[in-house]
C-alpha cells in the first residue's frame, strides 16, 4: 500500500451525487467530502428518467468543488473511481453524445398492458427463451433493467441507431476519459443480458430479441484502468490532466467493497432509497427470488433487493405530513424523521400485535403487491406503534431473504449495517441485530459506495495490492445507542 496517497470516489445516487477523497495510511481517513442533489433525475408515474447531459454538468461542478476544497492538495490525488445505479440504460451516441434520456431502476414502463393483456417485459422473457436463457445472468429480469428497457425502447421505435446502450456510471466514466463506454461485470450483469459465469455479453440471447449487436459495449474487468481525465475535464474541473479513473462499479458491490471488513464472515444490510441484503459465495449458483451478482476475482455477491427500503419509512413521513397539515393545519411539519425514530423507540417490541408488510411497491418479480397492516387494535393504533412496526417488518423482510440464502452462505456471524437508513436510525438498528440474534457493526466511514469506488481506484491504479488488503482497510463502528 502506497502510504500517504490520496484516493477519490465518485458515487452517482438515485437522489444525490456524493464525491470523497481518502489517504491511505494504516487507517484510510477521509479528507473532502461533496455532495449535491441529482437535479438529473426526473420520476413522474411510470416514467423514471435522467438527463445525461445535465448530469455531466452535475459531475463536473462536483468534482470542481472538490478540487477548490483539496486546495494545493489537489496535486496528491492519484485515482479516481466511479460507482452508482446499476439497473438503468444510457444511450451514448458514438460520436460521445447522448442521445436521449436515460431510463433508470424505477422506471415501470415495460409493465404497460397492450391490447392483447400482454407487457412488454411478459414479450421480452418469451422471446428471450423464457425465464431458463437468464440462469447465467443471475437475475430474474425486471423493471428498470437495461435488458427490458432497451427492448422496449426497441418495441415503440424509440431506440436510435449508431449509439452505446451502457449503465450510468459507465456512460459517466466515457465522459470523463473521453473515451469509448465499457462495462464491468458488476455493472454490465444488472442489465439481463450479461453471462455472468463467462463474462461475457449473452448474445444468444441477444440474438433472439433482435438487439443489434453494436448496442453493446466491451466488458472490462473490476479495477480495469478505464483511461485518465480528458483534458477539457481537467481545465473544467481543476483536477489533474491525466488522473488514472478506473472502470465503474455497482453500487451494491461497492458499498460491500467498503462496508465489509470480513467478507467470508459477514452479512450485509444496505438500507437507501431500495434495500439489499447481500452474502459473498464463490461459486456462481441461483436460489429463487435472490439475484446472484457478479463480485471481484470471480467471486459473486448473493443479493437480496427490494423496493422496501427508505422509501417505506419516506411514505410514511409523507403521510405524517399531510396528517399534520390536511387535519391539523399545520404547515411546518417536514422534519419528521427524528420524532418518528424517537415514538418508535418508546413502543415494545411486536408492537402490541401491530404487523405491517411494507411492499408499497410490489417486489421486482410482483410488481402488483401492496403493503398491508394487521393486527390492529384501539391500543395499537398509535403513531408510534405505527412506525416501529414498518421498521420490523422491513426487519422480517431483510430475515427472510438472509433465511433463504443461508443453505449456501452457512451461519454468518457478522451483521454489517449501512446506509442512512440504518445509520440515521437507531431503533431501527436495534430492531435488526434482534431478529438476526446478532451484534450489528456499522461501517467506520459514511458514503460506503463512494469508499468502495475510491478502493477500486487505489486497486486499480497499484496503490493497494489486491482487493484483500482493500477489504481490511474497512474500519468498524458498533452503532450509537
Amino acid at each position: 500500500m502506497e502510504r500517504g496517497a490520496l484516493i477519490a470516489g465518485l458515487d452517482i445516487g438515485t437522489t444525490h451525487l456524493s464525491a470523497t477523497v481518502y489517504r491511505l495510511d494504516d487507517r484510510i481517513a477521509p479528507v473532502v467530502s461533496v455532495q449535491c442533489p441529482n437535479s438529473a433525475a426526473t420520476h413522474t408515474g411510470e416514467r423514471a428518467e435522467l438527463d445525461l447531459a445535465v448530469l455531466y454538468e452535475l459531475v463536473t461542478g462536483l468534482l470542481r468543488q472538490l478540487a477548490e476544497r483539496l486546495g494545493e492538495a489537489v496535486g496528491q490525488l492519484e485515482a479516481l473511481g466511479v460507482t452508482g445505479q446499476q439497473h438503468s440504460v444510457a444511450l451514448v451516441g458514438y460520436d460521445g453524445i447522448p442521445r436521449g434520456p436515460a431510463i433508470t431502476w424505477q422506471d415501470r414502463r415495460v409493465l404497460a398492458v397492450d391490447d392483447e393483456g400482454d407487457t412488454s417485459l411478459e414479450r421480452f422473457i418469451s422471446r428471450a427463451g423464457g425465464l431458463a436463457a437468464f440462469t447465467a445472468m443471475g437475475c430474474r429480469p425486471a423493471t428498470g433493467y437495461a435488458g427490458p428497457s432497451i427492448y422496449w425502447l426497441k418495441e415503440t421505435g424509440q431506440l436510435p441507431r449508431r449509439v452505446w446502450a451502457c449503465l450510468i456510471p459507465d456512460a459517466i466514466v466515457a465522459h470523463l476519459t473521453d473515451s469509448t463506454p465499457c462495462s464491468d461485470p458488476t455493472l454490465a450483469g444488472s442489465s439481463g443480458l450479461f453471462d455472468i459465469v463467462r463474462s461475457e455479453w449473452a448474445w444468444p440471447v441477444i440474438d433472439r430479441l433482435g438487439l443489434e449487436r453494436g448496442l453493446f459495449v466491451r466488458p472490462a474487468a473490476s479495477g480495469e484502468r478505464a483511461g485518465a481525465l480528458a483534458p477539457n475535464l481537467a481545465n473544467a474541473t481543476g483536477l489533474l490532466q491525466g488522473l488514472p479513473i478506473a472502470t465503474a462499479m455497482g453500487d451494491n458491490q461497492a458499498s460491500f467493497l467498503g462496508s465489509v471488513r470480513q467478507p467470508q464472515e459477514s452479512i450485509l444490510l444496505n438500507v437507501g432509497t431500495g434495500a439489499q441484503c447481500s452474502a459473498q459465495i464463490d461459486a456462481f449458483t441461483r436460489m429463487e427470488g435472490l439475484d446472484t451478482r457478479a463480485y471481484l476475482e470471480g467471486a459473486f455477491l448473493l443479493v437480496g433487493a427490494g423496493l422496501f427500503g427508505g422509501r417505506s419509512y419516506a411514505y410514511l413521513q409523507s403521510f405524517y405530513q399531510l396528517v399534520g397539515q390536511q387535519l391539523l393545519g399545520l404547515q411546518d411539519c417536514t422534519e419528521l424523521y427524528e420524532r418518528m425514530n424517537q415514538l418508535a423507540a418508546a413502543v415494545p417490541p411486536r408492537c402490541d400485535g401491530l404487523r405491517c408488510i411494507p411492499l408499497f411497491s410490489g417486489t421486482r418479480s410482483h410488481p402488483e403487491l401492496r403493503a398491508s397492516l394487521s393486527g390492529i387494535s384501539p391500543d395499537n393504533l398509535t403513531p408510534g406503534h405505527l412506525t416501529r412496526a414498518l421498521l420490523e417488518g422491513i426487519a422480517e423482510l431483510f430475515y427472510g431473504m438472509a433465511d433463504t440464502m443461508q443453505p449456501i452462505t452457512g451461519a454468518r456471524r457478522v451483521l454489517v449495517g449501512s446506509g442512512n437508513g440504518i445509520r440515521l436510525n437507531p431503533v431501527f438498528g436495534e430492531i435488526l441485530s434482534s431478529r438476526f440474534g446478532l451484534p450489528l457493526v456499522l461501517p467506520g466511514l459514511r458514503e460506503e459506495a463512494s469508499l468502495g469506488a475510491a478502493l477500486c481506484a487505489g486497486v486499480s491504479a497499484g496503490l493497494i495490492v489486491g482487493w484483500d488488503a482493500a477489504s481490511a482497510l474497512v474500519q468498524h463502528d458498533a452503532p450509537d445507542r
